[in-house]
């Protein structure tokens, strides 16, 4: 009798999480959460099972694509591409938001006293940009001062500035002395990935124990709560996965089905996690079966998890139009497609803080006149939406590492 696949197991425990959780929401919700104390441990060792192989693996999989086999230039070359593919996918992103997002939420009736009930929560959650950290010091802090201790604070972007500039440097001694320190974070690197085999062969169980305790908490209340805009804002998320499974059919070798195969156990992880960083093993490993080489994926998905952020400007922007919708602000198409532009450029500055995307949304409010109080109810049901944007860009994550690895093998 053949066996399911992984894909098939990680996604059969997503859907009895969610169903099991929610019925037992309904029918007895002080069973549900007793339950839920006991399983949601299992779910929180299975992440940090994770989250303790991507250090690790991020700096192995950086520092030997550039410092091995003498790679500076074409790495840079690489890097360039791959910024320049990301600033190209956001771009896109925001634009498609910026078309698509007002009709559809034009079409919401939005009752007047619902409007102003819901409007009141607001009151004691408020949203400052006081809470949000200098832009000087997240640049500043770009150069870490202590590269250990970026490693234990996960501070991943100056973890990987130092990493790059690390292989760099060993560009430039000696043949002997270089082999040794690329052949080190060589086995660290096959080392990850046989742990990463080990964990992800738990993911069933893991994706469960993550799952259950969420539905069980929040029943119904996930569908009733603001479900018009989660349906859209899921909608127009889901769609770009759809046209990013096509574009790699279309411009890669690679079919429509190997590609969901190979991406789908991320995608969940993804989607379960709501964390494009837990999902980056997973991610290579997609990115490997695909064909794709170490020397690109181990240059592309360190700076994808850190800096492309391909759905943010999708849900962020569309929740801006909802909260001038909700609060009966009429938007002009040039205010419409600054918040598209503003938002979409700034994805790639995300605080590390809670909600980091939505309040740097902040300033962008305050400039146009839009309440800023609104973040708070985008806050309240990020929780779903985030599921959906997560699981997009790692859909992203791997279809530009796809992509870039098809370009460059044709060209250089």
């Amino acid at each position: 009798m053949r066996t399911p696949s992984l894909s098939t197991a990680i996604l059969s425990s997503l859907v009895l999480g969610l169903l099991l959780g929610t019925g037992l929401n309904i029918i007895n919700p002080g069973l549900a959460d007793l339950i839920s104390v006991w399983i949601k441990p299992v779910g929180s060792l299975w992440i940090n099972s994770i989250r303790m192989t991507v250090i690790p693996l991020l700096m192995s999989l950086l520092l030997t694509a550039i410092a091995s086999n003498g790679g500076g230039s074409s790495t840079a070359k690489l890097g360039l591409k791959t910024l320049g593919l990301f600033v190209l996918f956001v771009a896109a992103s925001s634009l498609y938001t910026f078309v698509f997002a007002p009709p559809l939420i034009a079409l919401l009736n939005i009752d007047p006293q619902a409007s102003a009930a819901l409007l009141a929560t607001t009151s004691a959650a408020t949203v400052s940009p006081d809470s949000l950290p200098p832009f000087s010091d997240w640049l500043i802090g770009l150069i870490p001062s202590n590269p250990i201790a970026a490693a234990s604070n996960g501070d991943i972007l100056p973890l990987l500035i130092f990493t790059a500039l690390l292989a760099s440097a060993l560009l430039q001694t000696e043949a002997a002395q270089r082999d040794s320190v690329t052949s080190f974070f060589s086995g660290i690197r096959e080392a990850m990935l046989v742990l990463i085999g080990w964990i992800m062969k738990l993911a069933p169980i893991g994706i469960f124990s993550i799952v259950y305790p969420l539905a069980a908490t929040l029943g119904l209340d996930a569908i009733t709560a603001l479900g018009s805009f989660i349906l859209i804002a899921s909608g127009l998320i889901s769609a770009t996965i759809i046209a990013l499974i096509a574009l790699v059919a279309a411009l890669t070798p690679v079919s429509v089905m190997q590609f969901i195969r190979a991406v789908a156990p991320a995608q969940i992880i993804g989607f379960s996690t709501r964390s494009s960083l837990a999902a980056l093993p997973a991610t290579f490993t997609a990115a490997k079966s695909l064909g794709v080489k170490d020397s690109v994926s181990g240059v592309v998905l360190p700076v994808a998890v850190t800096l492309f952020k391909f759905a943010s400007p999708i849900a962020r922007t569309s929740g801006s139009y909802f909260i001038a919708a909700l609060y009966g602000i009429d938007l002009s198409t040039t205010e419409l497609l600054t918040i598209a532009a503003a938002i979409g450029l700034f994805s790639f500055y995300t605080p590390g803080i809670p909600s980091g995307g939505l309040l740097i949304m902040a300033p962008v409010y305050e400039s146009l006149g839009l309440p800023v109080e609104g973040i708070a109810i985008l806050i309240a049901i990020d929780l779903i939406v985030d599921m959906f944007l997560t699981a997009a860009n790692v859909t992203a994550n791997t279809a530009t590492t796809l992509l870039l690895s098809h370009y460059t093998s044709s060209t250089d």
